[in-house]
Parts: C-alpha cells; sequence; structure tokens
C-alpha cells in the first residue's frame, strides 16, 4: 500500500457540546481550530468536521452485511488490531450503545475484518474496523 494522506469530511450535528464530549472525550480525538458553527477533531490523523444544524438527522438507509443491517451512509477509520480492541473497549466504557456490536466478520474469507458501528449524539453512522493482514483491505 502506498503512503496514504488524510481525508477530509464534515458532517451535521445539532449539538456541538454534544459533538465535544462524544468525539473530544469519548473517542478521543483531539480538538483543533472551532468556531460557534463547527468544530475540527483529529481523527487518527484524519481532519473530521462537525458543523452544527439545526433539526436532527437520521440515517438514511441500511444495507445488509454478512447477516447484520449496516446503517448507511457511514464513515470511520481502518485501525490496527491492538487500536481496534482498545477502541472497542474505551466505546463500552463510556456507554456507547452499538448498532453493531464489535465482531468479526468474513471469519477465514478474503477481507475477513473485526468490526464495529454505533452512532453520535446526532445519529451519524460511524463505523471502525481493523485487518490482521492489511492486504485483505480489498481482497475479492
Amino acid at each position: 500500500m502506498t503512503e496514504l494522506t488524510p481525508f477530509h469530511i464534515a458532517f451535521p450535528v445539532h449539538d456541538l457540546d454534544a459533538a465535544r464530549h462524544f468525539y473530544g472525550t469519548v473517542l478521543g480525538c483531539p480538538e483543533g481550530r472551532s468556531d460557534a458553527d463547527w468544530i475540527d477533531f483529529d481523527l487518527y490523523g484524519h481532519q473530521i468536521v462537525a458543523h452544527r444544524v439545526d433539526g436532527r438527522r437520521d440515517t438514511a438507509g441500511h444495507n445488509p452485511v454478512d447477516g447484520h443491517s449496516v446503517p448507511v451512509p457511514h464513515f470511520g477509520v481502518v485501525l490496527k488490531p491492538g487500536q481496534w480492541h482498545a477502541l472497542a473497549k474505551r466505546l463500552k466504557d463510556h456507554g456507547v450503545t452499538f448498532v453493531i456490536e464489535p465482531y468479526t466478520r468474513f471469519p477465514g474469507e478474503p477481507g475477513e475484518q473485526s468490526t464495529m458501528f454505533f452512532l453520535d449524539p446526532a445519529g451519524n453512522a460511524l463505523e471502525f474496523k481493523a485487518f490482521a493482514d492489511m492486504g485483505q483491505l480489498f481482497a475479492t
């Protein structure tokens, strides 16, 4: 794999204080710049920006994957297995409710991965996954 460059994503939230607590305290993302209407966070070296918007946002839909109903849209990061396990524990310690509990999907098949899904306070879906073999990231 080539060296990756950081991605940027902006997403809607209805409460910046709740977003600051969730992304800063629960996920442990360092905070960057902020304004009255947005906050930058460092998500494992990627720039994510919570933008305050009016109203509540619901997940647009779901797709079936490995017997689970995966929320769409969603975003997250592919972590090393140790980081993934540490994050799963951190989320459990903070009482986060999982949409899909941490588990290993496609065991013994191409693309075997650990994954978990949960929602932020604004209803944005996040997925974090890990591969024991990063060469399986795009395996078919």
